[in-house]
């Protein structure tokens, strides 16, 4: 069947994970390896890598494209590509590898062995210039900072073989989905516009607002959670699956939406995180990407719409996938429904408002919360949730 879906990120997938015999032999060539362990975000990267997620890349950037991505947010072949994928080691460790060497890529935490790396390059950088282009701050205070000021002093790169895509596929049977799988899904269901509805969140009214304006514009919504790691006070993937599920079973129509997750770890980047979301969900087959207030953002580092502003900024033929732009959202009591900035005209005193640090200190003291905010069954879900935090 011709398929008829966005292509993908580069023109091609190019999922880097083995399988069948090739995986064993490369499993038993791997056990003589050095060991380079790997971060969570590093990990995350490679499974990213492994499935395909990441098309066109073959592995960790070598200096080149690594400084073509900080000064362009494009590979130095030209393609998009607006956040550097790293693999740093220390000094120490660097000098014990030769270009050419391959290397054995563990996950630090877990002691997985996630893949195999052909070491091309080896390159110093500088941390402080690499946060001033992909957070626009050098605060510390951003988590997304804070990882990047923690990391070693050198950076390999080179193409990697994926050999594992870690607990996921366990974790979350048939909710976890690569790229193949959700094109295949959208051909099966005769989809050609899809709209990706990224989240690290619960769907409250507000985001329920937005995923249901795309849908009214496309043929099928693809809520996309992002289940790798989070910065300390987000709410736990399980928990917010939950909540997903709950609101898609009452709420949504079950024959125009999906529901599945994707690997990668958070870095709060803002604008730039959304060109690369951006890029994902072209891989994933989706034609739109909804692009709300303060997309990938965090604290005060970015302007809430800077994340819009910047598909204004790349090159017409940069992406294929489009932004679908919406407005700061809210339940109006004049109007008695959800509405935007852009079709509400009354005041903000009659706007209904809560924000993310407001709703987590009502749930922790167990506030009433307007049913205008969120549905009941979500709330539920969070009560309960928040209701066993207390003491911890």
């Amino acid at each position: 069947m011709k398929e008829h879906l966005v292509p993908p990120h580069g023109g091609a997938l190019q999922p880097r994970l083995l399988a069948g015999v090739a995986l064993q032999q490369e499993l038993a060539r791997a056990g003589a390896l050095p060991v380079i362990r790997t971060t969570s975000r590093e990990t995350s990267d490679l499974i990213m890598m492994a499935i395909g997620a990441f098309s066109p890349l073959d592995g960790f950037m070598r200096q080149h494209d690594y400084h073509s991505v900080l000064q362009s947010m494009h590979l130095a072949d030209g393609t998009l590509w607006p956040i550097p994928i790293t693999l740093a080691v220390s000094q120490q460790q660097a000098n014990g590898l030769a270009l050419g060497d391959r290397v054995a890529l563990v996950d630090d935490e877990s002691g997985e062995l996630i893949a195999t790396m052909a070491v091309e390059d080896k390159y110093r950088y500088d941390k402080t210039l690499e946060a001033k282009q992909v957070f626009r701050t050098t605060d510390a205070a951003h988590p997304g900072v804070a990882k990047l000021f923690d990391q070693q002093e050198v950076l390999l790169g080179g193409p990697i073989t994926a050999l594992s895509e870690g607990p996921y596929p366990q974790w979350y049977g048939a909710q976890f989905a690569r790229p193949a799988e959700t094109r295949a899904l959208f051909q099966a269901h005769g989809w050609q516009t899809i709209a990706a509805f990224q989240t690290r969140n619960p769907i409250h009214r507000s985001h329920e607002y937005c995923t249901k304006i795309a849908l009214e514009l496309c043929d099928g919504l693809l809520i996309h959670p992002l289940v790798g790691k989070l910065k300390e006070g987000d709410i736990p993937a399980d928990v917010r699956m939950e909540c997903y599920q709950v609101l898609l079973k009452d709420y949504y129509p079950q024959d125009r939406t999906l529901l599945r997750v994707y690997p990668m770890e958070m870095r709060y980047a803002g604008p730039r995180e959304a060109l690369l979301h951006a890029i994902i969900r072209q891989n994933f087959g989706c034609s739109h990407l909804i692009v709300g207030r303060d997309h990938a953002g965090v604290g005060a580092y970015y302007g809430p719409f800077d994340a819009q502003k910047i598909f204004d900024e790349i090159a017409p033929d940069d992406l294929v996938i489009q932004p679908l732009k919406i407005d700061w959202t809210f339940w109006c009591r004049r109007c008695e429904s959800m509405a935007s900035s852009k079709t509400c005209p009354h005041g903000r005193e009659d706007h209904l408002l809560i924000s993310g640090t407001r709703l987590r200190e009502m749930l922790t003291n167990n506030e009433p919360i307007p049913a205008e905010f969120s549905r009941p069954q979500v709330l539920s879900v969070l009560q309960k949730f928040y209701q066993t935090q207390k003491g911890k």
